[in-house]
């Protein structure tokens, strides 16, 4: 019998810095969109569900082909984290073997990183596949901001190190997340039951701001007309 996966995109409503920033026109669809339309082209899924409490972001879903599931008040609130909505869904929606957590907000989202996911976590003992991408600039050359505004390393042993001689560090790109269903791991999900799907720095941007979403507009044009 055939593996079972099914994709959820949870799109709260109620979003504070940037308003309506699930369904907000982003190079003329919804930002939403991107991740429903991915995940459908990907043909990866027997079901692409939205996990919403707000009924215009439930019409905009089902407008983009997905499936729709209302979540109670209690998945509804600022503290309430995608690992219970997912569970929600799981219940919900029952017989999968794989989920695949997609965040509304991935204009970037490539098809072939989700495929290399789910391609790599069924073939290995791994708990989870996500997206991830290198850091920008080395780690151990940082510093925090002290009370009085001057300067403080995190590892002030590396100041004269020479960038090309550190470790090269990752972090988390914010756009899906596979799980094996059913399988529970004591690791966190930066651990050794994690396999990171490296994405390149161009294909990542986070939207938590208005700068974020500027420059994520632009990122995405780039992208476009390079492709065109």
């Amino acid at each position: 019998m055939a593996d079972r996966s099914i994709a959820l995109i949870p799109a709260r409503g109620g979003s504070k810095r940037i308003p309506k920033k699930n369904i907000k026109n982003f190079h003329g669809k919804p930002l939403m969109a991107y991740s429903i339309e991915k995940a459908l082209e990907s043909k990866l899924f027997e079901r692409v569900i939205v996990s919403t409490d707000d009924e215009t972001i439930a019409a905009v879903a089902e407008n983009y082909g997905a499936e729709v599931l209302m979540r109670p008040a209690e998945l509804a609130d600022d503290y309430t984290g995608t690992a219970a909505v997912t569970e929600h869904a799981l219940e919900v929606y029952p017989g999968y073997d794989f989920v695949c957590t997609l965040y509304p907000t991935a204009p970037l989202l490539q098809t072939r990183y989700l495929i290399e996911g789910y391609e790599k976590l069924k073939s290995s003992d791994a708990v989870y596949a996500f997206s991830a991408t290198s850091m920008p600039f080395p780690i151990q050359r940082t510093f925090r901001l002290t009370e009085e505004g001057r300067c403080e390393m995190f590892m002030p042993e590396h100041y004269a190190t020479r960038s090309q001689d550190l470790e090269e560090a990752y972090q988390d790109a914010g756009q899906f997340y596979w799980k094996k269903v059913g399988v529970e791991s004591d690791q966190i999900l930066f651990g050794k039951d994690s396999v990171p799907i490296i994405l390149p720095r161009y294909l990542v941007q986070d939207i938590d701001t208005l700068e974020d979403w500027k420059r994520a507009e632009v990122m995405y044009k780039v992208l476009q007309d390079l492709e065109s």
